[in-house]
């Protein structure tokens, strides 16, 4: 009966209206819960580890006290694991109330008056991941919760429900977040379930997309969502522009999963890809040289540039890879990821052609600041070399108008 009113209901509204809210105009930065904190419910146990108020205003005040809204980590959100397991007598959604005993409209206060945006997770299904109320049959009901929570952000998964529903179930929350009279940003995990998602549509209905696999602590899982970014890039680049992102998951960085190399890996190809930078980690026991990472100004300048286009692989070999990104003004971000495993630094020397970068002379400036600034012309090869499991990330930037080749 529920599918039946479904689409019913979709028969009389068009779902072709785009998600026009002018948010997410740079790809959204802040903190979730989920990889770091996942659904640990019980406070007695571990009370500075559950899903709850407490924990959610601690990363808060750390954010604030420590830089990270400087930064530009201005969400702060809360994944799965933060209801009680049935609606309310009138079919709507109730926080946990041991765990969030002032409701998620304190929630959203706290965040504001320090400056934050609060983000908060739903499921299109009838139950979230982990099993507690979905969306599903409830759509316009929740999305007013939303609104009476004064949410800035939904992060809708898409657990407990048919595929097939997706491609008109998505763009239908979405119509509903657009006549709410609340911009909020529309983080979908619409194209994560399908096999042939229509990136299109989830673009003109989504502010940002999840595409693939969780991202899980291991290098191994960060190195495989890079090969399917980079091996499907053609699918769904084309796509990524300001208020529209891939989202290839959350930042490992700072975890168990990562040493110092790889972090600064993902770091450096998610600032490629133009992707969100949502940390999930406990930043009150963050290592300093993790936390560095993150707080790297002139890599977050890349992410955010405000051209929105999102970067390449555009050479694999001997298992090392470059990833390119063109920027607002003119100049290029360049990363070189060694994704050996042998145990010296690996030289790499290519030329300007293999690196997809026009033939000119450039400034060169390493993002992580452990090569010197120098000068490249337009002759001969550049080189560097790359720990095992690690990456050097540089800016090329135009020194003159001497251009011999056109970018292409």
């Amino acid at each position: 009966m529920g599918g039946i009113y479904l689409l019913v209901f979709f028969g009389l509204f068009s779902l072709n209206k785009a998600l026009d809210n002018g948010l997410a105009l740079t790809p959204p930065m802040g903190w979730l819960t989920w990889q770091r904190f996942r659904c640990i419910t019980d406070c007695e146990k571990y009370p500075d580890e559950c899903i709850s108020e407490n924990l959610i205003k601690r990363m808060a005040d750390i954010m604030l006290d420590e830089g990270y809204l400087e930064a530009g980590y201005n969400y702060v959100g809360i994944d799965d694991c933060w209801l009680e397991k049935q609606r309310d007598d009138n079919g709507r959604l109730v926080p946990d109330r041991n765990r969030f005993p002032n409701g998620m409209k304190a929630i959203a206060d706290y965040l504001h008056k320090k400056g934050f945006k609060f983000a908060l997770y739903q499921d299109y299904g009838n139950k979230t991941c982990m099993g507690y109320p979905g969306v599903l049959g409830h759509e316009a009901t929740d999305i007013q919760s939303f609104v009476d929570w004064d949410v800035d952000y939904i992060k809708l998964d898409g657990c407990y429900v048919d595929t097939g529903k997706m491609d008109d179930g998505y763009p239908y929350f979405g119509k509903l977040m657009n006549e709410s009279g609340r911009p909020m940003v529309y983080s979908c995990s619409w194209p994560a379930y399908q096999n042939k998602p229509n990136y299109a549509s989830i673009a003109n209905h989504c502010n940002l997309w999840r595409n693939w696999d969780d991202i899980q602590d291991s290098w191994s899982s960060l190195s495989r969502i890079m090969k399917w970014f980079a091996e499907n890039q053609d699918d769904f680049a084309k796509y990524a522009r300001p208020g529209q992102w891939n989202d290839p998951d959350m930042l490992l960085i700072g975890n168990f999963g990562l040493s110092l190399d790889q972090a600064k890996v993902q770091m450096a190809v998610w600032s490629i890809l133009a992707a969100p930078l949502l940390m999930s980690v406990d930043l009150k026991t963050i290592r300093p040289e993790f936390k560095e990472v993150l707080l790297n100004r002139d890599i977050i300048a890349i992410d955010q540039d405000s051209l929105g286009r999102q970067g390449l692989r555009v050479w694999n070999k001997s298992n090392c890879e470059i990833w390119n990104r063109k920027l607002s003004d003119g100049s290029y971000a360049i990363a070189f990821v060694n994704k050996r495993d042998d145990g010296a630094p690996y030289a790499v020397k290519v030329s300007l052609d293999t690196m997809s970068i026009p033939k000119q002379a450039y400034e060169v400036q390493d993002l992580y600041k452990e090569e010197k600034p120098r000068s490249f012309g337009p002759g001969g090869d550049f080189e560097t070399r790359i720990n095992p499991s690690g990456v050097k990330f540089f800016k090329f930037i135009p020194k003159t108008s001497n251009e011999v080749k056109t970018d292409t």
